[in-house]
């Protein structure tokens, strides 16, 4: 571990003070994104009993969040690049959208107002990621890899304290009233960041063209690299919206386990993406992107198969820890592969074009998933996650990959 973290530490000496500065203040913000996206996963069971769905409706909630999440990360995307000098208002409000994405689920009384609260968090997904990832990817054009990585294990970390924090306390208070008093902090989380960040961290502040915005576009769709790695992005995202509704169905309903032994295996599913992102990060940005995402991709088709045969208890622990290892490190480095060799003027717009091309994938994927747990059982999810997965990796064999060190502004 030695060598790793020696060069991280190198690497952070190399960044600078200011850029050091706009980079904390962003994965700390990413702490709190994930904090609210990895709340739906934990109470999915929670709203099947209450309203008494079935596992294709269950499906429905998660792709009520990603069809939203797909079709607004475009416009979302386009706003952080064309006002660039606002985008501490973009990013408050997306924090703001989902303290009341949870507060209309915690007080929904039917399953379309459910519907309703996901595709509020779908939205706040939406404006979050394109605005930071963009301003990152513009402030560390030669440690893109790195920096986005970086950012990622915000993500990591929201996502592991969440469950078993949220977990513990829906044992003593009500799932319903927990999701809405999450609006509070919020609230308080979007004012600090509107007043925090100042408008010039997120580049120049010029405006693109309509003209040279589609001329970045067409470009980077243009790219054999770029469609390649969308549609490993659009399979992997497949195998990740499977696991992610029916592996908490089947910790509570299958194995028996509380909320608060739920929360600590959906924390296993992310924490290990605090260590291997960075580290990963700074490997691709040495090696290269295919390196990490070809095994990638491989190691985790495996590990949804191992759970399929893992009984329960630490040895199903230990896979899910390991699965965690790629389970979130792994879209940093697709989306920093697509950035590589997109334009400046388009970066965060990069994100929309991927979600934009994954929707029809990723929008089936849950419903056909519950499809198949229906036909058969719990475990046709993982063996549908295994495959997809696989796919992913396949796909990335006979590309050669191009890197760009910096962009190429505007």
């Amino acid at each position: 571990m030695r060598l790793p973290l020696a060069a991280m530490r190198a690497e952070v000496r190399e960044i600078g003070r200011p850029r050091l500065f706009f980079l904390s203040s962003v994965t700390l913000g990413h702490v709190v994104v994930h904090w609210y996206v990895g709340l739906l996963s934990l109470v999915l069971p929670s709203l099947k009993e209450k309203f008494g769905l079935t596992d294709v409706q269950v499906g429905g909630i998660t792709t009520a969040q990603m069809g939203v999440t797909g079709a607004g990360t475009l416009p979302a995307g386009y706003l952080a690049d064309s006002y660039r000098r606002h985008s501490a208002l973009i990013l408050a409000g997306a924090i703001a959208t989902f303290g009341l994405g949870y507060l209309v689920i915690g007080s929904a009384n039917s399953y379309a107002l459910v519907l309703l609260g996901a595709g509020l968090i779908g939205w706040g997904i939406a404006l979050w990621h394109p605005c930071a990832m963009g301003g990152l990817s513009i402030q560390f054009p030669t440690r893109r890899g790195l920096a986005l990585s970086v950012h990622g294990v915000g993500a990591s970390v929201g996502d592991a304290l969440s469950p078993i924090i949220v977990g513990a306390v829906i044992g003593v208070i009500s799932w319903q009233v927990t999701l809405q008093f999450h609006l509070i902090p919020a609230l308080l989380i979007a004012l600090f960041l509107w007043r925090g960040l100042g408008p010039t961290t997120f580049g120049d502040g010029l405006k693109p063209t309509l003209r040279s915005y589609l001329t970045g576009l067409r470009t980077m769709v243009a790219n054999r690299q770029v469609l390649a790695v969308m549609f490993a992005n659009a399979l992997t995202n497949m195998s990740r919206l499977s696991i992610l509704t029916f592996l908490p169905i089947y910790l509570q309903e299958h194995l028996g386990y509380s909320s608060f032994i739920l929360g600590v295996y959906l924390t296993l599913l992310y924490v290990m993406g605090i260590v291997s992102q960075p580290i990963m990060g700074i490997v691709s940005d040495r090696i290269g992107r295919k390196a990490i995402m070809l095994p990638a991709f491989a190691l985790m088709g495996l590990l949804y198969i191992a759970l399929v045969y893992s009984p329960g208890g630490v040895l199903l622990g230990l896979v899910i820890a390991a699965l965690g290892l790629f389970f979130y490190a792994i879209l940093n480095i697709t989306q920093t592969a697509v950035m590589d060799v997109s334009e400046e003027r388009v970066q965060a717009s990069t994100m929309g074009v991927m979600g934009l091309f994954s929707q029809p994938f990723t929008l089936s994927a849950p419903i056909v998933a519950g499809f198949l747990v229906e036909q058969y059982d719990i475990k046709a999810a993982f063996w549908f996650a295994a495959v997809t997965a696989l796919l992913a990796s396949a796909v990335l064999v006979p590309v050669r990959f191009r890197k760009v060190q910096a962009s190429s502004g505007t």
